[in-house]
């Protein structure tokens, strides 16, 4: 195992470096596919048991439902299964290695399972406004097998001007990671079954837990 704030392995030398310069990091094969396929065993498993919500948008007390922006349906992770508990051990070793080199105060990380159904999109956005949101670092772990490029669904990248600058394939194994505040990015209208995972790296919020809290 490695050591506190030390990665087995990763993406790209200078990760933190582009992390800092508001590029998005993707790190192909961030876990084993055994640990991938649980993973999108439990999404489906909750799927087929009706357990997932309409996700929401919207700042705090003003959140609400909008199919035509966001299309996908979530579960919040609890940690209680043994294939979540190796994800959120990997996550935390990102976690510790960001919070001792770029983002001082990282002490937490909330996830959840994201499932789009064919269709569905997510409008272009950013995950954490400038005031009143704890989230610093965005990140998506993907879940589908054998994805294609007619398959549609990708991440897509945009610059301050609103100008698509990247695609990234939503393929199984990959993590993608982000600055929440400084990157635009949508998810595009997927032609299958799009599994994911979602997740934000937070800082504490001087008004306490409870109101630091801005699940959807």
């Amino acid at each position: 195992m490695p050591g506190e704030g030390q990665l087995d392995a990763a993406p790209v030398p200078d990760w933190l470096d582009r992390l800092a310069a508001g590029e998005p990091v993707v790190w192909p094969r961030f876990l084993e596919a055994a640990q991938v396929d649980a993973l999108r065993g439990e999404l489906y498993a909750l799927r087929d048991a009706s357990s997932l919500q309409q996700a929401r948008i919207g700042r705090a007390g003003e959140r609400h439902r909008d199919r035509s922006t966001r299309g996908d349906w979530i579960h919040w992770l609890d940690g209680e299964s043994a294939a979540q508990q190796v994800f959120m051990a990997a996550l935390d070793q990102v976690r510790l290695e960001v919070n001792r080199a770029l983002v001082p105060g990282l002490f937490e990380t909330e996830s959840h399972f994201a499932l789009y159904p064919p269709g569905a999109h997510y409008a272009r956005h950013v995950d954490a406004f400038q005031a009143g949101n704890c989230r610093r670092l965005s990140l998506v772990f993907y879940l589908n097998r054998h994805w294609r490029t007619r398959d549609g669904g990708e991440l897509a990248i945009y610059d301050r001007d609103a100008r698509e600058i990247q695609r990234i394939q939503p393929r199984a194994g990959t993590l993608v990671m982000f600055l929440s505040q400084d990157v635009p990015h949508a998810v595009l209208p997927t032609r299958r079954w799009r599994a994911s995972i979602a997740s934000w790296m937070r800082v504490r919020d001087p008004a306490g837990p409870l109101a630091s809290l801005d699940r959807y």
